[in-house]
């Protein structure tokens, strides 16, 4: 039988090693890419269906949490912080929005945003990952 020995360059194995370490700076780096592409449509999705009554506080309440490893997947969540001047906490008024409530039909911002982002945030969350990569094998 054949047998081939291959033998990796120091480059090689100086640039694998370097991915190793700079993999959870990667990671956060494509995490935050996309997670920035979803809350910047979500608020322009979010101003669309508000009235002109509106303070905007709903749309300056929404944010993106600091990236984590939950169960082994670095997870970004992306939503509402705070309570409005009257206590209502926003996550309830972006929930009766999104949803509907008795008396006020559903404006779905947040389901509208998800089927507009997908295929961009994989897509940039891949030239992400890929540039890195680029930056680290030279």
């Amino acid at each position: 039988m054949a047998k081939a020995k291959i033998t990796a360059s120091d480059d090689f194995v100086l640039a694998l090693s370097r991915c190793a370490t700079d993999i959870e700076e990667i990671a956060k780096k494509a995490i935050y890419a996309g997670a920035k592409i979803v809350a910047d449509t979500m608020r322009v999705n979010l101003e669309a269906i508000l009235s002109d009554e509106a303070t905007g506080q709903l749309v300056e309440a929404l944010g993106i949490t600091p990236i984590s490893l939950m169960g082994g997947e670095w997870t970004a969540h992306i939503g509402f912080d705070g309570y409005d001047t009257k206590g209502v906490a926003f996550q309830l008024i972006a929930r009766a929005l999104e949803s509907g409530a008795s008396g006020r039909p559903k404006k779905q911002f947040a389901k509208k945003t998800l089927s507009q982002t997908r295929k961009k945030v994989e897509a940039v969350m891949s030239q992400v990952i890929d540039d890195e990569m680029k930056r680290i094998f030279g």
